[in-house]
C-alpha cells in the first residue's frame, strides 16, 4: 500500500493502540485518512484517537455489541457504493474478545472485501512477555462472571497442555488466580499483564504456588485491565494415542464418557475434546 494510491472499495479491520500512542503503525494511519468511513464500537473514543493522531475525522458509524447486525447492513451498502471503510475497536485489535466478528462475516458474505491492518494485540503482546517457550496456545476471551463456572473453567484448565491466554476484568481477578492458585499444579507457571502499553503497566510470572500469597500481597494493584496467561500442562513423555484408546475402553466399562476422557487427559496429556469424541463413539459401538 502506498500514501498515494487510492484504497479499494471494502472493509479494512484495523488494530488500535491499546494505551500507548507510539504502537499506531503507518499503515493504521494510512487508512484512516484514506477511507470515506470509519466503523467503530463507540464513535466517542475513535474521534478521540483521531484527534490525537491530528487525522480530520470522516463519517463515523457506531458498530458495536449490541447493534452489529443491524449496523453492519449500512456499512455493507456504503462498501457497494464504492466506499472503503475502516472498522475499529476500542483498542487493540477487533473481532478478539471485541466486536467486529459479526460485521467482517456480513461483509465478506455480501461478496466484498475484508483487509486485516494488523498491529497491537494484547492477546499477543501478553505471549511476547510471558517466556513460556511451547509455541501453541489457546485464547480464551475473557473468564467467566459466574462462580460455579469459573470454578469448572478453571478445572478444565488445569488439564491443557497448551498456554492459554485469557482476559479478566479488576472486580474478578483477585478471585481468578485465588481459584487458579488451588486448581493449578504448584509449579505451572502464571502470567499476570496489567495496563499493557499503558502508564501503570506491570507485568509478573508467578509460580502457582506462590499465586495465593501474591495476590494478597499485590490487592491494591487489582485495578486496570488484565491479560493473563497459564503455563501449559507437562505433556506425557511415553504415551501414545494407542495407549489412550486403550485406556479409554477399559474406563469405559467403568465410567461415562465425560468422565473417562477427562481422566484419560490427565493420564496421557491427549486433548480432552478430541478423547471426549472417541470416548463417546467407543462407547456407541459396545
Amino acid at each position: 500500500m502506498t500514501t498515494d494510491a487510492p484504497l479499494e472499495a471494502g472493509l479494512y479491520v484495523v488494530a488500535t493502540p491499546l494505551g500507548n500512542l507510539g504502537d499506531v503503525t503507518a499503515r493504521s494511519l494510512i487508512v484512516f485518512r484514506s477511507v470515506q468511513c470509519i466503523a467503530c464500537e463507540d464513535t466517542r473514543v475513535t474521534r478521540d484517537l483521531l484527534r490525537l493522531l491530528a487525522i480530520e475525522p470522516p463519517h463515523l458509524i457506531s458498530v458495536r455489541e449490541h447493534n452489529e447486525r443491524e449496523a453492519s447492513e449500512g456499512v455493507i451498502a456504503r462498501i457497494a457504493a464504492g466506499e472503503a471503510v475502516a472498522y475499529a475497536s476500542d483498542a487493540g485489535t477487533p473481532a478478539i474478545s471485541d466486536p467486529g466478528a459479526r460485521l467482517v462475516d456480513a461483509v465478506r458474505a455480501a461478496g466484498h472485501a475484508v483487509v486485516p491492518v494488523p498491529g497491537v494485540s494484547a492477546v499477543t503482546a501478553a505471549l511476547s512477555v510471558s517466556g513460556f517457550s511451547d509455541t501453541a496456545f489457546v485464547f480464551l476471551g475473557f473468564a467467566p462472571n459466574s462462580g460455579s463456572s469459573l470454578t469448572s473453567w478453571a478445572d478444565e484448565l488445569s488439564d491443557r497442555v497448551e498456554t492459554a491466554v485469557f482476559f479478566d476484568s479488576p472486580h474478578r481477578v483477585e478471585k481468578t488466580l485465588q481459584l487458579l492458585a488451588r486448581q493449578l499444579a504448584p509449579n505451572r507457571r502464571v502470567l499476570i499483564a496489567r495496563e499493557l502499553t499503558k502508564k501503570f503497566e506491570s507485568i509478573h510470572v508467578v509460580p502457582a504456588g506462590d499465586l495465593a500469597e501474591w495476590t494478597v500481597a499485590h490487592a491494591d494493584k487489582m485495578r486496570g485491565e488484565f491479560v493473563l496467561a497459564v503455563e501449559g500442562a507437562p505433556k506425557a513423555a511415553s504415551k501414545s494415542s494407542v495407549d489412550a484408546k486403550q485406556m479409554l475402553t477399559v474406563l469405559l466399562d467403568e465410567l461415562p464418557p465425560a468422565k473417562a476422557a477427562k481422566l484419560t487427559a490427565k493420564l496421557t496429556g491427549e486433548s480432552r475434546e478430541v478423547l471426549y469424541e472417541l470416548a463417546e463413539s467407543l462407547k456407541t459401538r459396545k
